[in-house]
């Protein structure tokens, strides 16, 4: 195999776009399928894990959003998606407003902090940025921890209302809420859609590249980065937000590095670079970690960590990445056939 072919092999596992035009019916039947998988989730399984796949995969999708289109590692996300829990939690408590609006401010508090952090990291890269985000999502943590009047420290948040503008069914069924939950999700994925289809996010694809080239093009690209940061901290925030109205209760985990950990393995385990990734990453994380938590099983860390490996080894892309490069090479080689 020639270096030309390898590189070409090696490029179709990064972001791209779909192999399939717009007109494709195929577009369609595989977003009809994605949505009803999404609608007949809380059937199969109960309703707060089919909700809790829905917030970490969104989470692991404003991860992607960095590390898969624009080339930055983050592992200090937990600050944005914790930093927006807490603010949440807060409003529903103490104001009793809807949780769809309490989610959204908590969002906009997670952007808010993201820019002066994100001001000060991005002049970094590689495991500098990662270093330069864990640091600043270490030091909201300390803060959490220590403003126990407000945050209640080590006991956390408890007893946040799921209000939903008098509708009973959503405020008191975990399967009705859901519904209204996966709604601000969706939003959030198709958020992050419209940015990576967007020209924007081209641009961010030529910066993960090749910095230089886009800077020598005229492309400001510490001012992109910053855009983009920001952007996919407030996605963290909505997932944020949602997973705790979702659970009634927010702890110090939420913002612990650990909690970042968790996405960024979600992250790689359904493809970096693939957006849609995310959700199946999440998918089998957290199913598998509440079916061996409900089995009695001990050492879920050491089990999960090892099926992980596992599927990274079997899976080079992740598991929708992989997926798709070989459907990508088949519609290629279908193309490419003679006609006789």
């Amino acid at each position: 195999m020639t270096d030309q072919q390898l590189t070409a092999r090696t490029d179709v596992d990064l972001a791209q776009p779909s192999i399939l035009s717009r007109r494709s019916p195929w577009r369609y039947i595989l977003l009809l399928a994605g949505l009803a998988v999404i609608v007949l989730l809380p059937y199969q399984i109960y309703p707060p894990v089919a909700m809790d796949i829905l917030c970490w995969g969104l989470f692991a999708i404003s991860i992607d959003l960095l590390l898969g289109f624009t080339g930055l590692l983050s592992f200090g996300h937990a600050a944005f998606w914790g930093g927006s829990a807490y603010v949440t939690g807060l409003l529903a408590i103490n104001t009793g407003w809807p949780f769809p609006l309490a989610v959204l401010v908590g969002a906009l508090f997670a952007m808010v902090i993201a820019v002066p952090i994100g001001y000060l990291s991005v002049r970094r890269t590689g495991i500098y940025f990662a270093m330069v985000t864990l640091a600043f999502a270490q030091m909201l943590y300390f803060i959490v921890n220590q403003w126990r009047d407000l945050t209640g420290g080590e006991n956390g948040l408890q007893g946040i209302p799921k209000t939903f503008f008098g509708i009973e069914l959503v405020e008191t069924d975990s399967f009705y809420f859901y519904y209204a939950g996966a709604v601000v999700v969706l939003i959030g994925v198709f958020i992050a859609w419209r940015v990576v289809n967007s020209p924007f996010g081209r641009v961010l694809t030529a910066i993960r590249d090749n910095p230089a080239r886009a800077r020598a093009l005229g492309y400001d690209v510490e001012r992109y980065k910053i855009v983009v940061f920001v952007l996919s901290a407030g996605l963290a925030g909505l997932a944020g937000g949602v997973f705790s109205i979702s659970h009634g209760f927010v702890s110090l985990q939420e913002v612990a590095w650990t909690t970042s950990g968790k996405a960024v393995l979600i992250t790689v385990l359904g493809g970096i670079g693939t957006l849609w990734g995310g959700l199946v990453g999440a998918g089998v994380v957290v199913y598998l970690e509440d079916f061996l938590a409900s089995a009695g099983v001990k050492g879920i860390a050491m089990i999960t960590g090892a099926i992980f490996v596992l599927i990274v080894l079997l899976f080079r892309h992740g598991i929708w990445g992989t997926a798709r490069n070989l459907v990508r090479e088949q519609v290629i080689e279908r193309r490419n056939r003679p006609r006789g």
